[in-house]
């Protein structure tokens, strides 16, 4: 399943050693209704294991760092839309890129059941 969103999220700089929390719930909020929006086809259950992609185009070439993209908005809202069961290192494995389209800045999540067992050394 693949799923484009015309939003990139917050970096995580955004809100660390920051002391709102409310902040940071709103925004988390945003994404969670966000995902379920955008994310309409769903799989009959959510997916007990699943291999997710985000690929994050961002509107500039100013560096971004993959840890403060880590997809922690997204991986909720995967959850709390009914696409996958659980987040944990367990249930998905997980791939970040990001790159660059001035005209059309976005986030693209691509998830696909999986039918491993455990990670690597798990």
């Amino acid at each position: 399943m693949k799923y484009i969103i015309q939003e990139i999220p917050p970096s995580n700089n955004k809100f660390m050693g920051r002391t709102n929390k409310w902040e940071y719930q709103e925004e988390k909020r945003n994404w969670e209704r966000l995902i379920r929006l955008s994310c309409r086809k769903r799989p009959e259950k959510p997916f007990k294991k699943a291999e997710v992609k985000i690929t994050y185009y961002f509107k500039t070439r100013v560096r971004h760092d993959p840890d403060n993209y880590s997809g922690k908005f997204i991986l909720d809202g995967l959850v709390k839309a009914g696409i996958i069961e659980d987040d944990s290192f367990n249930n998905i494995r997980l791939e970040l890129s990001g790159k660059y389209d001035k005209l059309n800045p976005r986030t693209e999540i691509e998830v696909t059941e999986a039918l491993f067992d455990k990670l690597k050394g798990g």
